[in-house]
């Protein structure tokens, strides 16, 4: 039998607090997802003001970045570029998605996550959720 390890709520409830704390600093609105290693959502924050469409981004995000197991970055990367990589269509399924701001959460070289950010640029987004994996890593 195997066993999948995954965040609690608690500490998916650290990394929203990391996240949305460093947003407030910046004076940014965001909308950050915490889920599980099969992609499903732990917590959620949409901070006031923070865009609705946001709010299915970051989730998909999330999924995206934890049933690949790598950041949305990089699948985006390989969807712009097939001939090194997939078309996106090829992960078969209208969840996946190639902005950046998706990123795994590992702990002893597993996947026990992912965070996402929605409502910046990718760039910025992607830093966000990485500040939010490092929380718990």
């Amino acid at each position: 039998m195997r066993n999948t390890r995954t965040l609690d709520y608690s500490e998916a409830q650290k990394i929203v607090d990391a996240v949305v704390g460093k947003a407030l600093r910046r004076q940014q609105v965001i909308v950050v997802v915490v889920a599980d290693p099969y992609g499903e959502p732990i917590a959620l924050a949409r901070m006031d003001g923070a865009p609705i469409p946001s709010i299915r981004i970051a989730t998909n995000k999330a999924w995206t970045a934890a049933r690949a197991r790598t950041p949305t970055r990089e699948i985006g990367e390989q969807s712009r570029h097939p001939e090194q990589g997939y078309d996106i269509a090829y992960y078969g399924d209208a969840r996946f998605v190639g902005w950046g701001g998706g990123i795994p959460v590992f702990k002893d070289g597993e996947v026990v996550g992912s965070v996402a950010v929605s409502g910046l640029s990718a760039d910025e987004d992607a830093e966000l959720a990485t500040l939010g994996a490092a929380t718990v890593a």
